[in-house]
């Protein structure tokens, strides 16, 4: 799960995925703001065909967007 979550955020960050771990702050480490950490609950929820339906601020990390999925019954 990890690996796929990590490509994601990667690939629409435009960031090197070997610098993402779990301990990952969206905003500090990985530098996005708001709108990039809408857009990319948007592509999990087209690619996983959920609806989020959280508050936002409650996903800081990147273990925090993979604990949401895993409580949505994702497990790749």
């Amino acid at each position: 799960m990890f690996e796929k979550v990590r490509l994601m955020i990667a690939e629409q960050l435009q960031i090197d995925e070997n610098t993402i771990t779990r301990e990952s702050d969206f905003k500090e480490d990985l530098g996005a703001d708001s709108l990039d950490l809408f857009e990319l609950m948007m592509s999990f929820e087209d690619k996983y065909n959920i609806d989020s339906a959280t508050d936002l601020t409650q996903i800081r990390t990147v273990g925090d967007l993979i604990d949401f999925l895993e409580s949505r019954g994702i497990e790749e």
